[in-house]
């Protein structure tokens, strides 16, 4: 099954790596993998929810743990929001919720991005990862979603695996929070949605349905491996572990305990 795989996408937390108040600590065998991956000549990518930081750092954070990933080998969900606001909503101005470092890279990509304050009309509200929130800022969101803007959001996911436990996510709760008050659902353009697959597609050249999509996420990886009828391996060592076994048509193709299970498979 993998070893016809072209490309592989991986999970990064709960999957390759954990995250704790020390950084990150690679997960046994994620280097191993890695490894056997490159050694087979076939591309690779790390799709992460993180949306506070550039690629190019969490790379430097990885190499950090003993992941050795290139910068154009790690995924954001800002880099395919950025995608999406490129093909569907060219040249409309956007209210960037996120970190400063996230509006900065948005605007030097061509978003044109409105700061809180702007009394210009915006076109879109995108939420990334927010490490405060002002109720100001989110009713104007909100006010400005229910008059037309686009509505989106690099995840929905309530949540995603830490060392210590579930670490909630907070950019999850300010687009809960608009929603709420706009009478709107968000499209998500991080895991899993379309936008995400048409970029890691795009970062691998290589077709969606010869693709590996490798995580511990079923709302998330898996559901974004089955968007392009890609294999997907659901990984039992992050938040899906203690769950029971999925089935049915939404389940993945295979699950493991951990991703020491693939190097043998990778052929």
């Amino acid at each position: 099954m993998l070893a016809e795989a072209r490309g592989f996408m991986f999970d990064l937390d709960g999957t390759l790596v954990q995250r704790s108040r020390d950084g990150l600590i690679a997960l046994p065998g994620a280097a191993e993998v890695i490894a056997a991956v490159r050694r087979s000549g076939r591309p690779l990518v790390v799709f992460t929810n993180a949306s506070h930081v550039a690629p190019a750092e969490i790379a430097r954070e990885l190499a950090q743990a003993g992941l050795e990933l290139r910068d154009d080998e790690v995924i954001t969900p800002v880099c395919s929001a950025m995608r999406y606001l490129a093909g569907r909503l060219p040249d409309r101005a956007v209210v960037v919720l996120g970190s400063e470092d996230t509006r900065r890279r948005m605007a030097d990509a061509g978003v044109v991005v409105l700061a809180d304050a702007d009394g210009a009309d915006p076109g879109a509200v995108f939420v990334a990862h927010v490490d405060e929130a002002v109720l100001a800022v989110l009713e104007r969101a909100a006010r400005a979603v229910q008059r037309g803007a686009a509505f989106l959001t690099a995840n929905y996911a309530a949540a995603y695996a830490g060392r210590d436990g579930p670490i909630f996510s907070r950019g999850a709760m300010v687009t809960a929070a608009i929603a709420k008050a706009a009478g709107r659902r968000p499209t998500v353009v991080g895991k899993p949605s379309r936008a995400a697959l048409r970029e890691v597609t795009s970062r691998l050249g290589v077709a969606a349905a010869s693709i590996a999509v490798i995580g511990d996420d079923i709302g998330m990886d898996i559901a974004l491996g089955r968007i392009g009828g890609s294999t997907t391996v659901l990984v039992r060592s992050g938040i899906s572990a203690g769950t029971p076994d999925p089935g049915g048509r939404k389940g993945p193709d295979l699950v493991i305990d951990g991703i020491s299970d693939l190097i043998s498979m990778l052929g």
